[in-house]
């Protein structure tokens, strides 16, 4: 069975080196960083660890960056798609726990949900999560206790179907409407997150201004 791992990343040079090595470290080699307009040397440390690095002249965003890995991913002849975050907020050691439905047929596509132990998931973080549950339920018709998960599985089948059309952190609920949309097979399994200062600031700046993004879903609704 062949896993592919994508990693995007704006900016991540104080993590990189850290989140391929975790995966490096728990048998994972396909791995490919989408280095979306950063101004650091995340691209250029991703290659000196002899990762696949595609990247993108400006900063475009999460969903573009995703969108560029899932269509690397159709390029390949795989069995399983990982999206991975590059903060470190991921263990390595949770992707197994996503494969095992998709390679058993029980599943298309498989979130990890962080709130096996949301008490320690910063509190902003938990209120915009919990906002995003219900607009996704609400919009798409499809339930889940993690929409802004960063770890996802998805089986060759839905790699081929899904679109991204976004550009921005909507990505992470246009995946349930692809999930809708495509009649794919939907399962979650618990992960554990880390968190750290580092990974807290980015929380920061996610919900800084939610507006956006439900405005850019609403708009994807329609089209």
């Amino acid at each position: 069975m062949r896993l592919l791992i994508i990693v995007p990343a704006y900016n991540e040079s104080a993590k990189i080196a850290e989140v391929i090595a975790d995966l490096k470290r728990n048998g994972y080699q396909d791995i490919v960083v989408i280095d979306d307009g950063s101004v650091d040397n995340t691209g250029a440390i991703a290659e000196k660890l002899g990762v696949v690095v595609l990247r993108h002249i400006v900063n475009r965003g999460l969903g573009a960056a995703l969108g560029t890995g899932f269509a690397y991913a159709r390029s390949q002849n795989l069995d399983v798609l990982v999206t991975f975050d590059s903060d470190g907020q991921h263990q390595a050691s949770d992707i197994l726990r996503l494969v095992e439905p998709i390679k058993n047929g029980q599943a298309d596509v498989v979130i990890g949900s962080r709130w096996v132990d949301s008490s320690k998931m910063p509190i902003l973080r938990r209120f915009y999560n919990f906002a995003s549950n219900i607009l996704t339920f609400v919009l798409y018709g499809v339930s889940t206790t993690d929409s802004l998960s960063g770890l996802r599985a998805f089986s060759q089948k839905s790699v081929e179907v899904i679109s991204i059309r976004t550009n921005k952190m909507e990505v992470s609920n246009e995946f349930f409407q692809e999930i809708s949309r495509n009649h794919l097979r939907y399962m979650e399994v618990p992960i554990r997150a880390i968190y750290t200062d580092y990974s807290r600031a980015n929380s920061k700046n996610l919900i800084n201004n939610p507006l956006p993004i439900v405005i850019n879903m609403l708009i994807r609704l329609f089209r």
